[in-house]
């Protein structure tokens, strides 16, 4: 395998050519005031004191003195347990503090239900590398959440694969225990069921088996599951966040690193977790650190436009350059050791087998010719003006030219039709069997049914789609529109193609999402989004973005030029992309232009 084929990639743009950095300065300068958090004025003065400093912020806030109070935790009570900083006070790296603590523990929202400021945050996922300190981080949480919170009769849970991976999780703090004359003498360590147990407040710290069927009955204050990859699905994650319902501000962490696994509940997890890094208005009650290795060009300039200027980003997608280790091991340089990386690198380089392990292990970095292919900020930034319903488009896009694009499901699922103006405005059509609204209705929160009521998707009567509404749909834009041509995917598309041309005798051009059809217009499509000019405007619609959202591509490992849209496993995931194939499938034809036109029609026929 060459190395060329495998790390590096040619810059797509100028922003791909980013120059290389000769000092790593790993000084970090973090203002939480701005971090962005709910436009919420709800609550009076916050009035929370910590050794004579007062918050008096009001409404959703970065509150110091919480934060404060955390930090200190660590510093005054904690020791590490293990490693180079063994036996020293536990004094939070800067990225350890201002990306992680302080954030998680300071940002405050005003309760109705409590009557108080509570923690903004009731859920949080780390994803970074191993070996970068998770163990004494996620103790240190623990036991602050056990005795330093304030919480009577706190149920804290820890847990793993299995028990064993569990324990290597509650170990560190039974040791940090040991270790702090202050803590051995207020918890008591009840060895044979690993449980930590402080009686003052009637609170209790333990780890359990990740066996959801037997941890129904708790009532958790603070839940930590490590290594969210190693779980088979969601049941247990589920089941402690139900069971915390009861408490004023609960902590529901999970911690681990990438999964190999494309369709998995640590790869649902992790992808989650990207997407409210990217956008926190997503989910202002989660909180995300995600520290991966970008696979391709894409992902690598997304990070530079959600981190600008900050000195530790990747440089390239070449997994040797040391200079690109540093985001997904925060801890490198300090308690992990670079000359550890650079072995394993070593080894890596000549091993396929090994080179996946570092690759996943030591950059955080999913292995799989699988990606996510649309970042939501490109996405958003295409808007244009937003429309109130489907049928304001259509009244200022009536009569121009377009193109069509027609991407066919089966009779049981989701269709979608799209129409790409020469000004990049993008109209969409959407028809499902209203058997089907109920179930992806739950896998979207309800919205789904919404978008049929507000008109954004027509559901026909049934288990199956009517399809003389698609053809009604389509003559109906045909006589509003100048349609050029419509391009289709050619699975089950004959009958279909048929049909519409019978009806309004429309050209019916045949595609389909092979590598060869597929990589001229995702290629434009992300030229387009990434383009200072107005070149799409999608008007905000709701449908096109969840699928946009969701939307992964496979490329080639030999070619990664090469790419297709992956249909997601539909009855696994709930995802549905058929709004981007139909919108490719249009770009497809718009790229092909006008017909030529006759000799005949331009000379006549004598001419």
């Amino acid at each position: 395998m060459s190395p060329a084929a495998t790390t590096r990639r040619p810059a797509r743009s100028k922003a791909a050519a980013r120059p290389g950095r000769t000092t790593r300065r790993r000084v970090l300068r973090v203002d939480h005031h701005k971090r962005w958090r709910p436009a919420s004025r709800r609550g009076g003065v916050c009035g929370y004191t910590l050794d004579g400093k007062t918050c008096a912020r009001r409404g959703a806030h970065y509150c110091e003195p919480r934060a404060d109070r955390v930090v200190r935790f660590f510093a005054e009570l904690l020791i590490h347990p293990a490693g180079a900083l063994a036996n020293t006070r536990f004094v939070l790296a800067p990225w350890q503090e201002h990306e992680i603590i302080r954030p998680l523990f300071g940002e405050v929202v005003w309760s109705v239900q409590w009557g108080r400021y509570v923690r903004r945050y009731t859920r949080a996922t780390v994803v970074m590398a191993r070996k970068n300190g998770k163990s004494a981080l996620l103790s240190g949480i623990a036991l602050y959440m056990l005795c330093g919170d304030g919480e009577e009769s706190a149920e804290v849970y820890c847990a793993a694969a299995n028990t064993r991976q569990a324990g290597k999780v509650f170990e560190p703090a039974t040791k940090m225990v040991r270790k702090s004359p202050i803590l051995a003498k207020r918890l008591k360590h009840i060895k044979n069921i690993r449980r930590l147990v402080d009686e003052k407040t009637g609170s209790h710290y333990e780890a359990i088996p990740s066996d959801a069927d037997n941890e129904l009955g708790h009532s958790p204050h603070c839940f930590i599951l490590d290594e969210v990859l190693s779980q088979p699905d969601d049941t247990l994650w589920k089941a402690m966040v139900t069971g915390a319902g009861a408490r004023t501000q609960p902590l529901m962490l999970a911690i681990t690193t990438e999964t190999t696994d494309q369709v998995s509940f640590g790869a649902e997890f992790i992808d989650e977790a990207d997407r409210v890094m990217e956008d926190p208005a997503r989910a202002p009650h989660h909180f995300a650190f995600v520290r991966k290795m970008p696979r391709n060009v894409d992902e690598l300039e997304r990070l530079w436009r959600l981190f600008p200027a900050r000195p530790e980003l990747p440089v390239s997608l070449d997994p040797w350059d040391e200079k690109n280790w540093s985001w997904p091991n925060p801890a490198l340089g300090t308690f992990l050791s670079v000359q550890a990386l650079r072995e394993d690198a070593i080894e890596a380089r000549t091993d396929l087998s090994k080179e996946n392990g570092f690759r996943q292990f030591r950059l955080n970095q999913r292995v799989s010719q699988v990606t996510r292919w649309i970042s939501m900020d490109l996405w958003n930034a295409r808007a244009g003006e937003i429309a109130p319903t489907p049928d304001w488009i259509r009244g200022r896009l009536g009569g121009q030219r377009c193109w069509g694009g027609l991407d066919l499901s089966s009779k049981l699922d989701l269709t979608a039709y799209a129409l790409v103006f020469p000004g990049g405005e993008v109209l969409w059509r959407f028809w499902v069997p209203e058997s089907v609204v109920p179930q992806l209705d739950e896998h979207t929160g309800g919205k789904f049914g919404e978008w049929v009521r507000d008109g954004w998707i027509t559901a026909t009567d049934g288990d199956t789609i009517d399809y003389d509404t698609i053809y009604d749909d389509v003559a109906e834009d045909h006589k509003a529109f100048r349609i050029v041509d419509i391009t289709y995917d050619k699975w089950s598309g004959e009958p279909v193609r048929q049909a519409i041309v019978k009806r309004t005798r429309l050209t019916m051009v045949e595609s389909d999402t092979t590598y060869l059809r597929m990589t001229p217009p995702m290629a434009e499509l992300m030229r387009r989004l990434k383009s200072k000019d107005d070149e799409l405007t999608h008007f905000g619609n709701p449908v096109a973005r969840w699928m946009a959202d969701t939307v992964e591509k496979k490329s080639p490992r030999d070619d990664p030029d090469r790419q297709r849209p992956v249909k997601p496993d539909r009855d696994k995931t709930g995802k549905r992309i058929d709004g981007i194939p139909a919108l490719l499938f249009a770009l497809d034809g718009s790229m092909r232009g006008l017909p030529k036109t006759s000799v005949y029609e331009s000379r006549g026929m004598l001419g």
